[in-house]
């Protein structure tokens, strides 16, 4: 901005956006202190930098706004937990799946978990086949993102909706 800006050369736009050309940096100042503005580097990987006349003032807080903006509508992505267990009945399997496939469509990732406790760590094909079972019954449309693989706990995986 104004005097730090170090190239000795700039393609200058005005206030109105119209394109001047390339001018020397002090022509450049003489005309953004002529209308009471500020010259503002906008893109420095060019050769010779583009600078524009405007108020910083007004062009920092527009682009704070539009950050904002942006932020607004970005949707943050969950990983909801699904915790089964060798011995979970199917009732229970039921009521977990319905719960899976309500994460699903409302965009969430899910990390399906299979806990194995005590000597229920040597039933690891067991847990996994169970697992595999679990989302046979998933009816929304979904795909796997980490595939079922052994965790401390015992095993997991993590699937997200399909786009």
């Amino acid at each position: 901005m104004n005097n730090r800006i170090r190239a000795r050369s700039v393609r200058l736009i005005d206030a109105e956006g119209k394109q001047v050309g390339i001018v020397p940096l002090e022509e450049a100042l003489r005309q953004a202190r002529l209308v009471d503005l500020d010259l503002v580097e906008v893109s420095r990987g060019t050769m010779p930098p583009v600078c524009k006349i405007l108020d910083y003032g007004k062009y920092q807080y527009e682009q704070a706004k539009r950050e904002k903006e942006s932020r607004k509508h970005q949707k943050k992505i969950e990983v909801k937990g699904i915790r089964l267990g060798l011995r979970t009945d199917d009732h229970d399997r039921m009521l977990k799946k319905k719960r899976t496939e309500e994460f699903l469509t409302e965009g969430d990732k899910v990390r399906v978990e299979i806990v194995l406790r005590g000597r229920e760590k040597a039933h690891r094909p067991l847990a996994r086949t169970i697992v595999e079972t679990f989302f046979r019954t998933i009816t929304v449309p979904y795909t796997v993102e980490e595939p079922i693989a052994h965790s401390p706990r015992g095993l997991a995986a993590t699937i997200a909706p399909r786009k």
